[in-house]
């Protein structure tokens, strides 16, 4: 049996695809629409200034939505392998099915839906699986907000996702387009030699001697990323 200093680091970056098979819905799928919602409507600072109301009610509803979805064979082929790897995921997604299949190491990108944050100190991050609505204050007596990474704000957890995939021996990507930045910057920090896979069903990149790309599901990519890797293991 490998030791912890023995094993390979492998860094997974994945978006919206990768729990579409779980029926989470992306805005990317439709138009620039999410569950029917102009992104810009409910996806920025100024949107949260102008209708909270509709910015809070829609977040209840996708809040609600993640309680009624499981994890897909995808999340739970890349939990099983820190049987054998350290694996670090890296997520665009704001959903908790990484850690719910069981991953033990989750960067979110873009916050996370089972959180929320205080209006006046964004450090002030507290846990929340129910409805958030107006007059939910902080302890400072500010409203509190979705903990979720609008259009326009900074993306906090950039440096540490840097840093990660800087360690990466391996680096496979699921469901992401890759065009979304600063996430797409990541793969600029893998070295040079580091074999990358790329999983999507309709993926649009090339391969070359060190891209790989499987043109499948997650769950279908995962499964055949694992045996080949695990082969090479």
């Amino acid at each position: 049996m490998k030791t912890e200093s023995s094993k390979k680091t492998i860094v997974v970056l994945t978006g919206a695809g990768m729990s579409a098979e779980s029926g989470l819905k992306t805005f990317r799928d439709a138009d620039g629409l999410w569950e029917g919602h102009d992104v810009m409507e409910v996806a920025t600072p100024q949107a949260f200034e102008r209708n909270p109301e509709l910015v809070l009610e829609f977040y209840n509803q996708r809040r609600k939505q993640l309680k009624e979805v499981s994890p897909n064979e995808g999340h739970i082929g890349l939990a099983k392998l820190e049987e054998h790897f350290i694996v670090h995921i890296i997520t665009q997604n704001v959903d908790n099915l990484h850690e719910r299949a069981g991953s033990s190491n989750v960067i979110h990108l873009h916050g996370e839906l089972n959180k929320v944050r205080s209006t006046f100190d964004e450090n002030l991050v507290l846990d929340w699986t129910t409805d958030l609505n107006l007059g939910d204050f902080c302890e400072h007596n500010h409203q509190l907000r979705p903990h979720i990474v609008w259009f326009g704000e900074a993306v906090p957890m950039l440096d540490h996702a840097i840093s990660i995939t800087e360690q990466a021996d391996i680096l496979i990507i699921i469901g992401t387009s890759m065009q979304v930045y600063p996430a797409a910057s990541l793969i600029n920090f893998v070295h040079e030699e580091t074999p990358i896979y790329f999983i999507d069903p309709k993926p649009n990149v090339k391969a070359s001697k060190r891209l790989t790309i499987i043109e499948d599901t997650a769950s279908k990519g995962v499964k055949k990323v694992t045996d080949k890797l695990l082969r090479k293991d």
